[in-house]
């Protein structure tokens, strides 16, 4: 069987099995990454995964777990951040509009419609 070595950063060099290494690999590269407990101190440990490193550990029995990004998340954001109180004004609108849309489903007020014989 496979042997990893890996590095924690309190207990140093620990070897681990393919099963306890878990590899995250990023449709934006740079947010790959691995992570094991560590089997001396049981803390999780995370380190990012460069193209060598996920190839390394897949050549060593690591299964690799893709992870796409959706491209809203890479979207680029202007303007202030959302407040406490942009929040709590979009939820009291949510609200109103949850009880315009059942009123509306409900059938709402019902107006006289003008036809051609009632218009003349």
């Amino acid at each position: 069987m496979t042997t990893i070595k890996a590095s924690c950063p309190s207990c140093g060099d620990v070897e681990l099995t393919p099963a306890q290494v878990r590899l995250v690999v990023c449709s934006v590269k740079s947010w790959s990454y691995y992570a094991f407990t560590c089997t001396t101190c049981q803390e999780e440990v995370r380190k990012p995964a460069g193209r060598d490193v996920v190839a390394l550990l897949i050549s060593g029995g690591v299964v690799a777990e893709p992870w796409s990004v959706p491209a809203e998340a890479l979207e680029q954001h202007d303007g202030p951040a959302l407040t406490y109180d942009d929040v709590l004004d979009f939820a009291l609108w949510l609200n109103s509009a949850d009880l315009l849309a059942a009123a509306a489903a409900a059938g709402g007020p019902r107006h006289a419609r003008t036809t051609p014989e009632t218009a003349a």
